[in-house]
């Protein structure tokens, strides 16, 4: 089995950069036979930017570029798709918001015109989310912030694709609480990517925090 993890940060020594390689040495913790690769949207300098050329694609009226043909390619090879990311603003980074703009076109991710019904492509595809914030669980729960973004990103992205989001979680107090929870979480993911079931990564979170 193979993994696809996806960082989002201009930092290599962050706390997500370092979350995302505990997931990808759990992998081969829970089976060596299992392989990962891990794309820094960063450090590839993967342009975001929606443009004409992407609204062509989005039409029907011309082919993906090419650095969109090589993420889904990157994709199709994948088992599980694992995305890492610091939480700004309520939602992800504007990085890696503009690679699901562009990569998760139509026509590849699904198939959409006003004369058809709506064909969801990526029902082959589990998915598992990660987010890395620096509230609080409270804050998160009173203004709805949690659930906001469950339907925006689980429901509204992948499940729009057919993809099943099988573990979201959030990594809290990501600031202020001892790192080695949320690590003990990654690597806990990692070893059971493929066997998880949905939710399983909330029993992961709790079992880390009692252990802090």
């Amino acid at each position: 089995m193979h993994a696809l993890i996806v960082v989002a940060h201009p930092d290599p020594r962050s706390l997500t950069h370092s979350i995302a390689t505990q997931v990808a040495e759990g992998v081969i913790e829970g089976n060596p036979g299992d392989s990962f690769e891990i794309a820094d949207l960063t450090q590839q300098g993967f342009d975001p930017r929606f443009t004409s050329a992407d609204l062509a694609v989005h039409r029907k009226q011309a082919s993906a570029p090419l650095d969109v043909l090589a993420e889904q390619a990157r994709i199709d090879g994948a088992d599980t798709l694992v995305l890492v990311f610091p939480v700004y603003w309520w939602s992800m980074p504007a990085l890696l918001k503009g690679w699901i703009d562009r990569v998760f076109a139509n026509g590849w991710a699904f198939d959409f015109s006003l004369d058809a019904k709506l064909v969801k492509n990526l029902r082959h595809l589990k998915v598992h989310l990660v987010g890395v914030g620096g509230a609080d669980g409270g804050t998160y729960a009173r203004h709805g912030y949690g659930d906001a973004m469950t339907t925006q990103i689980d429901h509204g992205i992948f499940n729009y694709c057919g993809a099943q989001v099988v573990t979201s979680e959030l990594l809290l107090e990501s600031e202020t609480q001892d790192p080695v929870g949320h690590l003990a979480v990654a690597r806990a993911l990692g070893r059971d990517l493929f066997s998880a079931s949905p939710g399983s990564l909330d029993v992961y979170s709790q079992t880390a925090v009692n252990a802090v």
